[in-house]
């Protein structure tokens, strides 16, 4: 599985990174064809200064791309959500491809 982590309007520190990182590969388990996941952070709304963090995640699978977006007041906070959705949304599909199957 190939990881890119995209961040704009700021650089990432060495802990989110690791955190990114160590939760997706957890998605290895509940899908095992994922080709690559992007993960996409950045900071909205710089101009006004209300710096609300976005969390980004899509997922490629052979057939089937996984798309899911957060925003909140941390990057932490924001990414959790999303990995919450992203794992609802793969075991999701895994179920409904072995009912047919």
């Amino acid at each position: 599985m190939d990881l890119k982590i995209n961040t704009q309007r700021f650089t990432a520190d060495q802990k989110l990174t690791e955190l990114i990182e160590e939760k997706v590969q957890k998605l290895n388990t509940f899908h095992d064809k994922i080709v690559s996941v992007d993960v996409f952070l950045r900071l909205d709304n710089v101009v006004h200064n209300i710096k609300d963090k976005v969390s980004e995640i899509k997922l490629h699978t052979p057939g089937k791309t996984f798309f899911v977006k957060h925003e909140s007041k941390t990057f932490e906070e924001s990414f959790d959500h999303c990995f919450q959705s992203m794992t609802k949304q793969v075991k999701r599909h895994k179920e409904k491809v072995a009912a047919t199957h």
